[in-house]
């Protein structure tokens, strides 16, 4: 049994955040952009849950 694995099975594997941007990664500017697109599709939907969230923290916080 062969358990050998070469490395053009993977593609190019390696650490750091320059790999990241070389493949065009950026998990931060996706997350923003899908949700300006959600907001735009389901602006009733956004906005409930803007509400809601608000709701939330400003309960825990309680500011008064």
């Amino acid at each position: 049994m062969n358990t050998k694995v070469s490395s053009s099975q993977y593609g190019n594997v390696s650490t750091g955040s320059s790999s990241n941007q070389a493949e065009g990664l950026r998990p931060a500017e996706d997350i923003v952009n899908y949700l300006k697109e959600y907001a735009r599709e389901k602006p009733e939907a956004a906005a409930l849950w803007c509400f809601g969230i608000g709701f939330f923290v400003g309960w825990k916080i309680k500011p008064w």
